[in-house]
């Protein structure tokens, strides 16, 4: 099933120089932003993203595969040029190594993945990367001085093969540090075969007295892995996020396919 996230804006990076006070940007968008499938040992299976050129000029693309894991802060290690040891990527097919987008332009493009006779029950991940083409990742608006365009879009897939499953335990909740930020968090351990996202909103009651909801973030939580996942405080009224004074009692409900867990506990600094 595809993600309804709304328009993945492509990582519209560029490298500022500040001899030249110039930026070289590149500007595109995928739709959806992730992929969540499911399949048999055996089967073919195929989907399509929508690309599209923000910028008023046409931009050239290169695409390709590459494995992926997740740091402790949920940004994403993009693996390319190598396999990793659990890899599927060997048995995926993308439309076209290479093409040229025009100007405000969208198109249609096409990934395969075909999953062998024996595979096993579990996860198949991995991400397919677009960024600028070889021959159009250096702009030169001044002349001969060269800037170089960095930027990226990975998209994620994820294929669950067979009875692949989650199985998730929330360990504890504890304060974490997000941004430097004291962020209350919750802690899951995965003993499945397949990824699983926790879900939910838990009423807080800080030391002081003042009421906040704690939002539960979706990070993916992969097979064999134990992560901690922030539980982000609803800003004020004002559009500031409120600062908490701990201890922190929290009350409530948190879920993920195949389970879920009551929270009524103290969460200490």
């Amino acid at each position: 099933m595809k993600s309804n996230w709304p328009r993945s804006v492509a990582l519209a990076l560029a490298l500022l120089v500040p001899c030249a006070g110039a930026w070289a940007q590149f500007a595109a968008f995928v739709l959806p932003a992730r992929f969540e499938l499911k399949a048999k040992a055996g089967d073919k299976i195929a989907d399509v993203m929508e690309i599209g050129n923000d910028e008023n000029a046409a931009v050239d693309l290169r695409f390709r595969t590459a494995d992926w894991t997740l740091k402790a802060d949920g940004a994403v290690d993009f693996r390319a040029d190598t396999l990793a040891f659990d890899s599927c990527r060997e048995w995926v097919r993308i439309e076209r190594y290479t093409l040229k987008l025009g100007p405000k332009a969208k198109r249609k493009y096409r990934f395969e993945i075909e999953i062998p006779k024996d595979a096993k029950d579990g996860l198949c991940r991995f991400a397919i990367l677009i960024e600028p083409a070889a021959d159009a990742a250096v702009v030169a608006p001044f002349g001969n001085l060269q800037l170089p365009v960095q930027g990226r879009i990975g998209v994620i897939i994820y294929v669950s093969i067979g009875d692949a499953k989650p199985k998730l335990a929330l360990e504890g909740l504890k304060v974490g540090s997000v941004n430097g930020r004291p962020t209350p968090m919750a802690v899951f351990r995965n003993e499945g075969n397949a990824h699983g996202r926790p879900d939910g909103v838990l009423a807080g009651t800080d030391a002081a007295g003042k009421s906040v909801d704690l939002t539960v973030s979706p990070l993916p939580i992969l097979p064999g892995e134990t992560r901690s996942i922030p539980l982000w405080p609803q800003d004020d009224p004002d559009g500031k996020t409120p600062a908490l004074a701990y201890p922190l009692k929290v009350k409530g409900t948190i879920e993920w396919s195949g389970g879920k867990q009551a929270v009524d506990t103290v969460i200490k600094p």
